[in-house]
């Protein structure tokens, strides 16, 4: 029997993975045992043509204990779905929210709940409080109120606790850090944490902002979860972020700060796509023979609020020379904006809410929505410090012509592609600029 040549041995085992979209469609993709969840995620862009922005990310989802997470770039899928249990399964989502924590540090920890910030005096630079969690020989902590769910009961137990990189601990006295009045509850090494999506009502919660301590090796025993509830979303942010941060390390920011990085395998896939970063987007005056940067506020607002005009100019221009009306049914600017991944149709507020929190709740995260209310109008749904608002976009009429309008006529727009490019680039009436489009891909 004739021996195989060592070229004909040089193969790779492949797993069969399934990955579900948002709209409940799948796709079976096969990988092999060293492709990262950032690889599966570059594939999945590339077959369903999406931009790649880096906020991909896969979602580990257990239907049953009504959990997920987003699995970090660098964790192998084949492992991670060898430890899930057969009715969970992965989503391909967007996560704005993935690396924000390196881009604001301060908004994700803040100093009441950071021990080491409490022993300083003065703020802490964002530097400084970053390289206290990536470096190993530090020792950062978190601490604060927690309610834990007490095993076997439905009762919640309020109790002051502390993340450090051994685990995270409770007190059994007040808040007092004497190592004989500390309990460990869970190490990070062999655990995951989980946000909880079932309500509060299922597990009798006292908060709205409940998060589970997932040992890797459990898959479907509700009584090893290690159920918690923070009082408020900043507060349940701090505890979720730290435990990444503390598990993991520098890894985590290695993943943030080479996003260009890709294994050999998937080098057809990796043309570059530029995205577009809100610090990049200035007020321009186009007036003259050269276009100059508008440094005074007063006079960029005045800008914009001309360029809107303009805008409703050209659209009755266009009405001029023979363009449809917008008053007609079968007119482009009544329907262009369903093109696009930030309008969602006639979903509800609720759904609307899911998605957002789903999707990071980061500033500037928004989708177009058909009003419930008014069946003429439209809704802007935008995350701003992490709460959720709605800003009814409704349509006015002028000189036999229909315009879309959020500030009750002041600025108009001939379509709603027109409004969200204009707030884009200028925050008006809204809290913050539009930056980030909710987006459903279908696989």
């Amino acid at each position: 029997m004739p021996s195989c040549s060592p070229d004909c041995c040089l193969f790779q085992a492949v797993e069969i993975v399934k990955v579900w979209s948002e709209d409940g469609a799948g796709k079976v993709v096969e990988i092999p045992a060293d492709m990262t969840a950032r690889d599966v995620c570059q594939l999945l862009v590339y077959k369903s043509h999406c931009l790649d922005d880096n906020a991909w990310a896969l979602v580990e989802h257990h239907p049953i204990l009504g959990l997920e997470r987003c699995l970090e770039d660098h964790e192998l899928v084949v492992q991670v779905q060898a430890s899930m249990s057969s009715d969970s399964k992965f989503l391909f989502r967007k996560n704005y929210a993935k690396y924000e924590f390196f881009r604001n540090p301060l908004n994700f920890f803040p100093e009441q709940m950071v021990a080491w910030c409490q022993e300083s005096d003065g703020s802490i630079p964002q530097s400084q409080l970053l390289q206290n969690f990536l470096n190993s020989s530090t020792c950062p902590e978190i601490q604060g109120y927690l309610y834990m769910k007490e095993p076997g009961r439905k009762s919640w137990k309020k109790l002051y606790m502390f993340l450090r990189r051994s685990g995270l601990y409770y007190s059994t006295k007040g808040t007092s850090k004497e190592p004989r009045h500390l309990q460990l509850l869970s190490d990070l090494e062999d655990s995951n944490i989980f946000t909880i999506i079932t309500g509060r009502k299922l597990h009798n919660a006292p908060t709205d902002y409940q998060f589970c301590i997932k040992p890797s090796k459990v898959r479907g025993d509700c009584k090893e979860l290690k159920m918690l509830c923070a009082e408020d979303e900043q507060s349940r942010t701090c505890w979720m972020t730290a435990f990444r941060l503390l598990k993991y390390g520098i890894v985590l920011y290695q993943s943030y700060n080479i996003p260009q990085q890709r294994k050999s395998n998937l080098s057809p896939f990796t043309a570059p796509v530029r995205s577009v970063s809100e610090n990049s987007l200035v007020a321009m005056d186009f007036s003259g023979r050269t276009g100059r940067v508008i440094d005074n506020p007063v006079e960029a607002q005045s800008a914009a609020l001309e360029e809107g005009q303009t805008w409703r100019k050209r659209s009755q221009r266009m009405n001029v020379l023979g363009s449809p009306s917008p008053l007609h049914p079968s007119s482009l600017s009544t329907v262009i904006h369903r093109t696009q991944v930030w309008f969602h149709g006639r979903i509800m507020r609720e759904e609307a809410h899911k998605m957002i929190i789903q999707q990071g709740q980061v500033d500037g995260l928004f989708l177009l929505r058909d009003s419930q209310s008014n069946p003429k109008a439209f809704v802007l749904t935008l995350c701003h410090h992490q709460k959720i608002k709605h800003f009814q976009i409704l349509l006015c009429e002028e000189d036999g012509q229909v315009f879309f309008s959020l500030d009750d006529g002041t600025t108009k727009f001939a379509d709603l592609i027109h409004l969200v490019e204009f707030y884009q680039l200028n925050r008006g009436v809204l809290p913050c600029k539009l930056k980030h489009p909710c987006t459903a891909v279908a696989l």
